[in-house]
């Protein structure tokens, strides 16, 4: 399970964090609304835990703006608001659950399991990514390309990942060295056009197009309609 956190409370953020890596589950964490947003939008977390009032962009926001983007992340509001016309507008902006400060951390990690069965039973192939003859399987780790099975490293497999998430998006070099070299300032954008080359070549297939589009002066995006 992967939780994005965003919050700008460093102080709870990291406490909640820590919660999360107790129980084993991955987070990353946002303090601002727009950051956050950012972050979100990848489309690559189970739950968002996101707090109501950010810098920026505040939480209802975040949550109308994913919906509308039709990411399908569970999305969970934190607030010290606990009127019901609150919880509605909450509610009403795309969250899927709300929870009023001060909580119990044992109510945040059951809400947060309730989240992600929810997700899941809405989701029939949460565990696999079709675009065109790819097929991602994400529970197996396997790739393969119409009836062609195909390896990859963890690098090639996440530039893809995020490319197969967001077919016929166009993303810049920046952005997937955000995504894929997790904000690593030693990595220069080169380094991406290089596993692009990689990728291309093994997904190549004879008589099938490549479906790995340059859009100059912007980056690169997946096509979704490749044979």
């Amino acid at each position: 399970m992967k939780v994005l956190i965003i919050e700008d409370d460093k102080k709870l953020a990291k406490i909640i964090a820590s919660v999360l890596g107790d129980e084993n589950i991955q987070s990353e964490t946002a303090n601002d609304g727009d950051t956050g947003l950012e972050i979100l939008l990848r489309g690559t977390y189970d739950v968002a835990v996101i707090d109501w009032m950010l810098p920026g962009r505040d939480g209802p926001s975040i949550c109308r703006t994913a919906r509308a983007a039709k990411i399908e992340t569970g999305l969970l509001l934190l607030t010290a608001r606990g009127q019901v016309e609150d919880r509605v507008a909450g509610l009403d902006s795309g969250a899927d659950d709300y929870l009023v400060k001060p909580f119990s951390f044992d109510e945040l990690l059951a809400r947060i399991r309730a989240l992600t069965r929810r997700v899941s039973a809405s989701n029939s192939d949460a565990w696999e990514l079709r675009v065109g003859n790819l097929v991602m399987d994400l529970k197996a780790h396997t790739l393969r390309r119409a009836s062609n099975g195909i390896e990859l490293s963890k690098t090639e497999w996440d530039l893809l990942e995020l490319l197969m998430r967001h077919a016929d998006q166009a993303f810049s070099r920046t952005r997937i060295l955000d995504y894929v070299w997790s904000y690593d300032a030693s990595v220069k954008p080169e380094l991406v056009d290089v596993y692009i080359s990689y990728l291309r070549k093994k997904i190549e297939v004879d008589g099938m197009i490549d479906p790995i589009q340059t859009i100059r002066g912007v980056g690169y995006l997946l096509e979704s309609c490749h044979a």
